[in-house]
């Protein structure tokens, strides 16, 4: 559909969007598509996404009562708005179990970093109205607790100034060139892929960059406004590196011991070679990072192109040997193996 590119929302803008939409559409039967993307500031296919999910939302999961919500592709239908209605709701009953997972849930909720603080108070409130609803199954939730995995004050900073649409400055380690480097980003989005990472614009090498949090030396709120260019949003969910069409390309020849390379790096293509090894081509924005790999992979490979890619890597290669030898007491000297 057309509309403008989706933007990047959090998981509690979105929930309020929503609950909003439901109210939205159940005054405006047969609304256009188009007129409620432009309501809410979203894109048609923001819009659509949503309607998707609405219709898995209900006062229980019995047919009747989940939102029968349909879309012909230009006007949004709902065929049961008596499904939200006082006469048809009944009271909700909690079993203990449910309960104590919902408690606990919401306490850990409560203590992420980066929740703002009405929605923490809010959170607060609900909590306290479930405690007093589930009575003695809430005992049991007070004694259990959940810790999630963050990397506090950035976590916290990175989304503030996401929503504010603030830009950050960061210093940064690279570990492919072990050295920490000073940038100035426009964050759009925060990913949890193993770790968490904020994707920006990064400003210093004018193009789309992903970083992890865990790697964020110092960071500070500036107070220039956020301006990333508009780009199209990846789907992470298969890789979180995912190479552009415009990126560097690099060739890389593997033998039967390196084969491994190709499953575990996006690449262009992957051609057979005499000897059982694989002729590798992909893309990276950053191909000095791909020195470490062949330094790994030794003798298993070589990088052939970019040719100062592979100069430099011959060059890395015969360093650490010649520091490997410094450092064995009668090792032989003059070796030139691996990255060639």
């Amino acid at each position: 559909m057309a509309g403008k590119p989706a933007r990047t929302v959090n998981a509690i803008d979105q929930t309020r969007r929503m609950l909003s939409l439901v109210t939205y559409l159940r005054e405006r039967p047969g609304a256009r598509i188009a007129d409620v993307a432009r309501a809410f500031g979203i894109s048609e296919d923001e819009l659509v996404a949503d309607l998707d999910l609405l219709p898995m939302c209900g006062t229980s999961f019995r047919g009747g009562d989940l939102l029968d919500i349909d879309t012909d592709g230009e006007r949004i239908w709902w065929h049961n708005p008596a499904a939200l209605g006082e006469e048809a709701a009944e009271p909700l009953r909690l079993a203990a179990d449910e309960a104590t997972a919902l408690l606990v849930a919401a306490r850990a909720v409560a203590t992420l970093p980066g929740l703002r603080e009405g929605d923490r108070q809010a959170l607060v409130r609900a909590t306290a109205k479930v405690e007093t609803a589930a009575g003695e199954a809430a005992g049991a939730s007070s004694r259990l607790s959940v810790t999630f995995e963050s990397e506090g004050g950035v976590f916290a900073d990175v989304d503030r100034a996401i929503s504010e649409r603030r830009r950050l400055w960061i210093r940064y380690y690279s570990p492919a060139r072990d050295e920490l480097t000073e940038r100035e980003i426009d964050p759009i989005r925060l990913v949890s892929v193993g770790h968490t990472y904020v994707e920006a614009w990064c400003r210093r090498s004018e193009a789309r960059r992903t970083f992890r949090l865990d790697r964020v030396a110092e960071i500070r709120i500036l107070d220039a406004p956020s301006a990333p260019p508009e780009i199209e949003l990846r789907d992470l969910s298969e890789a979180l590196v995912q190479p552009a069409a415009e990126d560097p390309e690099v060739v890389v020849e593997v033998g039967p011991g390196g084969r491994w390379v190709a499953e575990y790096y996006p690449h262009d293509s992957a051609d057979e070679l005499p000897d059982g090894g694989l002729r590798i081509s992909l893309r990276t924005p950053d191909p000095a990072s791909l020195r470490r790999l062949a330094l790994r992979l030794g003798g298993d490979g070589r990088i052939v192109s970019p040719p100062e890619l592979a100069d430099s890597a011959r060059r890395a290669a015969r360093e650490a040997l010649a520091a490997y030898d410094g450092a064995v007491p009668g090792a032989e000297g003059g070796r030139d193996e691996g990255s060639g």
